[in-house]
């Protein structure tokens, strides 16, 4: 959303096709990273990809490439530059050089998203954390000069340099957001302790998957959801029963191919909500080209939680936006995937040995929600009585 009487920023976006990799996995990416200038407020004008065995690492590109990349920026009146990767500190020097505008990576238009939706206090230490780690490393050649927010006088040392100082700035702030941080997990901590011995469980997945909207359907509550990338980003969590049987459920923050690391360890107390629950909504959106390479995602990620370890229900959202191209009668060429109907992909993802209960659903217009309670119930009821196995089921809300 664009401040009202500010001009939107007009982007132009490039990223590279690397060997092996398909030129319409690479157009996704594109529009994915197109998905995400428009979720920081930008306006992307246009986009230029090149296939090569690995980025430049002088400009990311080639040099005829960057020429004509040059030639647009002019012609189009272009602010800012975004790239697909995550760019050295030379390589954005040279690039804005030869540009002669803003340069963006994919990392720092994350984190940008991230500092915009960053609601509460705990949020926005962990955003600001993840900025500063960021920005440490790349403050050669950029005009931060730090020392004017707390004042110069006294701390610059004999011979030291400006960048060095800016760099003493902002291991200081380091060190105190991480203070801060430990003190925040430490009381949320005190929270999960204090909601007792009910079952919880956790929506994860892809960010705009729906996670937020499926929290809204089963919970009855009003979390914000919204066609955009990561709207949520503190975690929610709501009391539900179904069938006098209660749990706790959660809504945390969406994953995405890349996502920066120092976000993933600034958000480490709010990703504790996935580590801790006993229970994995893996919510898919079915109608996105990609969506399997999403799942991948999504599963990498919950590796490096070590939560891997959890009983996962599969979750296809959106059925009512699927859509797939029907081939023609005397077409002879094997099917893709892009030929597969809805009723292909839920024999093939339900009789799936590896990706345990599943079912498909419209979170948006409540087509098999009845479904997706029935199934979390069947779930919920054999993590329940597991852990309190004389316990009635009539008795259990008390």
């Amino acid at each position: 959303m664009i401040p009202t009487g500010k001009k939107a920023e007009r982007a132009i976006l490039i990223g590279l096709i690397y060997p092996g990799q398909d030129e319409n996995q690479a157009r996704d990416y594109i529009a994915e990273l197109s998905f995400l200038a428009k979720t920081a407020g930008a306006v992307p004008v246009r986009s230029f990809m090149q296939r090569m065995p690995a980025p430049d690492p002088r400009t990311f590109v080639g040099s005829g490439k960057i020429a004509e990349i040059a030639a647009c920026v002019s012609e189009n009146n272009i602010d800012i530059a975004v790239f697909d990767d995550e760019l050295s500190p030379g390589q954005i020097k040279n690039i804005e050089t030869a540009l002669g505008c803003r340069i963006l990576d994919r990392t720092n238009l994350i984190l940008d998203i991230f500092a915009r939706h960053a609601r509460s206090s705990h949020a926005k230490t962990q955003v600001e954390l993840a900025q500063y780690q960021y920005l440490l490393p790349r403050l050669a050649g950029m005009w931060t000069h730090l020392e004017r927010q707390r004042g110069g006088i006294g701390l610059r040392g004999p011979g030291e340099t400006e960048i060095e100082t800016d760099r003493r700035i902002i291991r200081d702030k380091i060190a105190l957001l991480k203070s801060r941080l430990r003190k925040i997990d430490k009381q949320m901590a005190t929270q999960r302790k204090n909601r007792g011995k009910r079952v919880r469980v956790a929506l994860v997945g892809y960010t705009n998957a729906g996670k937020s909207t499926i929290m809204n359907m089963l919970s009855k509550s009003e979390v914000f959801a919204g066609d955009k990338l990561f709207a949520t980003l503190d975690t929610t969590v709501r009391k539900v029963v179904i069938e006098n049987l209660p749990f706790l459920l959660s809504d945390t923050v969406g994953f995405i191919r890349k996502l920066p690391h120092d976000l993933v360890e600034s958000f480490k107390s709010t990703l504790d909500e996935v580590r801790e629950s006993d229970l994995l909504l893996h919510v898919v959106d079915i109608s996105h080209p990609g969506f399997e390479e999403q799942i991948s995602v999504v599963s990498q990620t919950l590796s490096e939680l070590n939560s891997t370890d959890k009983p996962v229900i599969m979750v296809f959202n959106k059925i009512d936006s699927f859509s797939w191209t029907i081939r023609e009668e005397d077409d002879l060429t094997p099917p893709g995937k892009e030929n597969y109907s809805l009723d292909d992909l839920k024999r093939t993802w339900m009789a799936s040995d590896k990706s345990g209960p599943t079912v498909f659903i419209s979170a948006k217009t409540g087509e098999n929600s009845g479904e997706l309670r029935k199934l979390l119930l069947e779930e919920v009821r054999k993590i329940h009585f597991t852990r309190y196995p004389y316990c009635d089921s009539r008795y259990a809300s008390n």
